[in-house]
Formats: C-alpha cells, structure tokens, sequence
C-alpha cells in the first residue's frame, strides 16, 4: 500500500514538472515585442499560408499571421490578419502578395510599396487598418496561362478550319493565281527595264527644251515689260487728252461753233433757197410752153380766150 503511494506521488510530481517546463517555456518564448495589427482581404486563393506564417517586408521579417478566416459580410472573400513590427513603414500604396519559401510549399506574406502614395498608415486593435492584397506571380502565371490557352484552343480550331478540304482548294488556287501574277510582274518588270532607254533620246532633248523654255521665259517677261510700259503710255495719253484743257475739250469746243455757224448759214440761206424755187418754177412753165408752142418765139404767146362777161366771150351753145 505503501508503495502504491510512493508511486502516485512520484506520478504526480512529474506531471506538474512536466507542465511547469511546458509553462516555463512558453513563457520564455513569448513574443514580448508590440505589434501593430493590419488586416488583408482577397478572393484570391492562399494556398500553403497558415497561421504563424512569416510576415516580410521586402524580404525583412517584420511580423507574422495571426488568423485566416472567411469574410462574413463578402461571399467568397478570405481575410488575412497579421501584426507587424511598429516600425514597418507601412502607407496607403503598401500592398501585399503570396510568397513560397523555395520547394517546401510553405507560404507567407510578403509587403512590398509602390511609393504612389507614401502617406503613412495608422492601425490599432479597435480600429484595424487594410493593406490591399495583390495577386502574386503565381496567380499572374496562372491567370495569363489560362488566357494563353484559351488563346492557343481558339488559334487551333482557326487553324483547323483553315485547313478543312474546302478551304485547301481555295488556297491551292490562289497560289495558283499568285504565280500567275508573280509571272505577270516579271514580265511588267522586264518592260519597265526597256523604259530607260525609251526615255533616252527625250532625255537627251530635255537641256535644249530647258534652255528654249529659259529664251521662251525671258521673252515673256521682256514682252510684260513692253506691255507695261505701253499700258503706262495709254494711261498717260488718256490723261492728257482728258485734261481740262486737252484736245478733246478742244475738240468739242470746235465742235459746238461750227454747229452755230451751220445754224447761222440754214438762217441766212432759206429765204434765197424760197426764190430760187420760185424762180426754178416759172423757168419749168415757160420752158414747158415752149415745148407746147415752139412758135411763140416768133408770134408771141397766143391771146387769153375771153371769159364770160368779156368781149368776145361765146358760149358753148352758140
């Protein structure tokens, strides 16, 4: 009985000696630096990142991840809370990706800044700061490798159509046409190498049309010259004879008195020209009687026959 006491004392004895080792160190390992609380939010899958996870800030260990949970308030989001070290210089441009550390799969997260916003950022327990969170060059590779392939099926399916039967005829016919046209080009290029010497003797003509269109220039300027200067000539004469006391002033002066004058000479000659008619008429009848009667020149002109009332008159009864 004695020595069952023994032993459930000795049993005891060891079992608070092995917790208070446990205790002790636990309580020498204890993190007693302060940390700053932050926390991460992504849709982004995390995988390998657990708890006590490594917290690096461009490959500096600055604090570690405390818990990775679901957002209630976001379907789908995952929130990643970490403490990092006071003096983390973490700003509003501070982002966060997920790292591997070499082949072991083990995650963890690394800090990095942009400098876009180099404002400062504080966090504490009551009101907890968000750092964005990026996806890492995983996430990129993986993301792009998908948009790669998809790009690669769609590129395969073309090519595949391209290739069907129908579409071999009608490529196969337009190499056809392509040689045809090849061949047409060589025989336009063997014309075009005839062009040169075509154009040799219009060549060769060209400096003597040059320097005729040089003579051909030259005259027309002397001829613009000419005809400048005749034209300043006309203007002049046209001048002059406009002039207050020019010749067509002269002219129309001169030109009004003979017009009085011809007034004048109408005036004086019309009561001449009244007996000159008179005069014409009796020369018309005498000349007219002697036509009728030659010889009243010798017997005179013959007597009046009477009229009534006169001696001599007789009726024509009687």
């Amino acid at each position: 009985m004695e020595n069952k006491a023994h032993a459930l004392i000795t049993g005891l004895f060891t079992l608070v000696l092995l917790a208070a080792t446990i205790f002790v160190g636990m309580w020498l390992n204890r993190d007693r630096e302060e940390r700053v609380p932050y926390q991460m939010a992504t849709k982004l899958s995390v995988p390998g990142l657990n708890p006590q996870a490594a917290v690096r800030y461009r490959g500096l260990d600055v604090g570690k991840v405390d818990e990775i949970l679901f957002d209630p308030k976001v379907a789908g989001q995952i929130l990643v809370n970490i403490s990092v070290t006071p003096e983390t210089p973490v700003t509003k441009s501070t982002y966060g990706t997920l790292g591997d550390q070499g082949v072991t799969g083990i995650a963890y997260v690394q800090l990095d800044d942009d400098g876009s916003q180099p404002v400062k950022v504080s966090s504490s327990k009551e009101q907890v700061a968000r750092i964005e969170m990026r996806p890492s060059l995983l996430d990129n590779l993986q993301i792009k490798g998908l948009a790669i392939l998809q790009q690669t099926e769609e590129l395969t399916t073309r090519v595949n159509q391209l290739l069907a039967p129908a579409n071999q005829k009608e490529i196969l016919t337009a190499f056809t046409d392509m040689s045809k046209a090849a061949n047409s080009v060589g025989k336009a290029a063997e014309a075009i190498k005839t062009i040169p010497t075509r154009l040799e003797p219009t060549l060769a003509k060209l400096p003597a049309v040059v320097t005729e269109a040089r003579q051909t220039l030259a005259s027309v300027s002397q001829l613009s010259r000419d005809i400048g200067t005749f034209t300043g000539t006309l203007n002049t004469l046209a001048n002059n004879l406009q002039a207050p006391e020019g010749p067509i002033v002269k002219i129309s002066n001169a030109a009004e008195q003979v017009g009085s004058v011809a007034s004048r000479l109408e005036l004086d000659a019309l009561p001449l020209t009244n007996d000159l008619r008179t005069s014409m008429r009796a020369l018309n009848r005498t000349l007219d009687g002697l036509n009728e009667r030659p010889q009243s020149i010798l017997f005179g002109a013959p007597g009046m026959t009477p009229g009534p009332g006169e001696a001599g008159f007789k009726s024509p009864a009687q």
